[in-house]
């Protein structure tokens, strides 16, 4: 089973001025492009042939394998998190459990950019449903992701510089401070579902 590159659920000029067509055509088309194909190159003729992602995730260890994976997975969540005029809160029982959590959304928001901006390199920042049901923010280096604990993703956001550099330079936080823009809150929603 050859993995492919999903389409955008949107035209790639959709999400500008946060990001912009040129962003989206090199990350997409790309740096995300390029993890789909390594991976299938890895995995042709391999025990993880027939596996589904994220089973491969799971068991795959460290290396290679696991890296391309992980980032075809992450960056095809990423797209799913993002919508051209995204609703600027939460709204219903995500609203809720956001606020039970931190205490309100304008404190969830502070909180899971800090963890954007904090992390060190490459990596994703993610609001995640732990194992008893509460909500919590982590982040992850590299291509990693909340899988392999068991927890399930129900947003990120891509710290990685070629999420952002052409639009942003190196100004990260200027970058996670435009991603509330165009956050699918509907997405997120269905996930904690």
């Amino acid at each position: 089973m050859a993995f492919k590159l999903p389409e955008l659920p949107y035209a790639k000029s959709a999400l500008a001025p946060y990001l912009s067509q040129e962003t989206l055509e090199f990350h997409h088309g790309k740096h995300h492009a390029a993890y789909v194909r390594k991976l299938n190159e890895l995995i042709a003729g391999s025990r993880f042939a027939e596996m589904p992602l994220e089973e491969i995730i799971r068991t795959a260890g460290p290396g290679e394998v696991l890296n391309n994976a992980a980032q075809h997975w992450n960056h095809s969540f990423y797209w799913l998190c993002l919508r051209p005029k995204g609703r600027g809160k939460p709204v219903g029982a995500l609203a809720d459990e956001i606020r039970l959590a931190f205490g309100g959304f304008d404190e969830f928001r502070k909180k899971f950019a800090e963890s954007a901006n904090s992390t060190f390199g490459s990596g994703w920042a993610w609001l995640v449903l732990k194992h008893d049901g509460s909500l919590a923010i982590e982040h992850t280096p590299d291509a990693e992701n909340p899988l392999p604990r068991g927890e399930k993703p129900l947003l990120t956001c891509d710290v990685w510089e070629h999420a952002y550099y052409i639009d942003y330079w190196n100004a990260r936080a200027n970058y996670v401070e435009a991603f509330w823009n165009i956050v699918n809150w509907e997405f997120v929603a269905a996930n904690m579902e």
